[in-house]
């Protein structure tokens, strides 16, 4: 993430990932204050093990963008609403439109567990354990809606 700030909205991403069994880590890598930091945890993340980045930033939201043009590694991006915001537009802006050839896949404003799930998915096509977590999780997600319908149905 781009600041310590923003880690309410990525400790959602990594609730997610927790409660799926996924090694994760979290830091703060701004790509504006430590530029130098950011050169080198996108360059080594590879080395490292990661297989997905995923990166969280607000106001000009640089860092999925340039993360993504470091590694060869997917890089989801979330655009956060932050205090300096242009009510998150502009956020959303810097991390969608993104350049030929330097993809970020990016989820909604504040969409740090939509993060989490979709770097779970993008491991799981490759790991059968993971996949089948992923099943299970979304059966969860089914059966709440499901419980709540007696309790909507009957206002």
């Amino acid at each position: 993430m781009g600041s310590k700030s923003d880690l309410n909205i990525m400790g959602e991403a990594a609730d997610v990932l927790k409660h799926l069994g996924v090694k994760y880590e979290i830091t703060v890598v701004s790509a504006h204050r430590t530029p130098e930091r950011m050169v080198e945890y996108a360059q080594t993340a590879v080395a490292r093990g990661i297989k997905v980045i995923i990166a969280g930033a607000g106001g000009a939201a640089h860092l999925p963008g340039m993360t993504a043009s470091l590694t060869p590694l997917p890089v989801i991006g979330v655009p956060i609403k932050s205090s300096n915001s242009i009510d998150g537009w502009d956020s959303v802006l810097s991390i969608l439109q993104m350049p030929a050839g330097v993809p970020v896949a990016t989820v909604a404003l504040n969409g740090g567990r939509n993060a989490g799930i979709l770097a779970a998915q993008i491991l799981a096509a490759s790991d059968e354990n993971l996949l089948q977590s992923i099943l299970a999780f979304k059966e969860e997600l089914k059966k709440k809606v499901l419980e709540s319908l007696s309790e909507v149905e009957s206002k």
